[in-house]
């Protein structure tokens, strides 16, 4: 499948699942990702019926993997309109770049999600706050995957590595999470 089909699937994909919400895209000129990706953007969703937080997902991620069929694309929930947003999903478009991320991944983030927050980490996991239906987005002879990217603290990121993914999803789910909070506490 050629780009110019794809992003017009993935932006129409996106408008659907966010019926009701306003919807904006913007680029980021600063550092290498426009150099890697040129053609990468970030929609960055206001709150309305479905979430009442800002969503940002990623645009062009998917051709690090020169797949349409088969590609990833990045979603961050924030409860806040913020700039630096866009900015980490770019990031992580770049980090992907070279590393090829997947569900289960983790990454530092070099500071703060947010200024005063202790999350300085980044969990890649299933959109688990909208399901399959955002998760899976249909394109000509396969799919692209939205991977969801929570901000996780220090403490949490060690405890993954000892204990696996799936312990540290289960202190998140007995926690009751509020995952778009930056300055909530480290469930471990």
């Amino acid at each position: 499948m050629k780009c110019d089909d794809v992003y017009p699937r993935l932006v129409d994909h996106i408008r659907q699942f966010f019926s009701g919400h306003e919807i904006e895209y913007f680029s980021w000129q600063a550092g290498p990702i426009s150099t890697v990706l040129p053609r990468f953007r970030v929609a960055r969703v206001a709150p309305g019926p479905r979430i009442d937080q800002w969503a940002y997902l990623s645009v062009g991620a998917w051709e690090v993997d020169h797949d349409a069929s088969n590609g990833l694309e990045f979603l961050v929930i924030a409860p806040r309109d913020d700039p630096r947003q866009v900015e980490f999903l770019a990031m992580t478009a770049h980090y992907h770049h070279g590393e090829r991320l997947g569900r289960g991944h983790t990454f530092p983030l070099g500071q703060a999600w947010l200024p005063g927050s202790q999350l300085n980490h980044a969990l890649v996991s299933l959109p688990y706050p909208f399901g399959p239906n955002l998760e899976i987005c249909d394109v000509d002879g396969g799919h692209l995957h939205f991977l969801w990217l929570l901000p996780i603290s220090s403490a949490e990121h060690t405890f993954l590595l000892t204990n696996g993914v799936e312990a540290l999803e289960q202190r998140f789910e007995d926690s009751a999470l509020r995952y778009w909070e930056p300055g909530r506490k480290s469930v471990v």
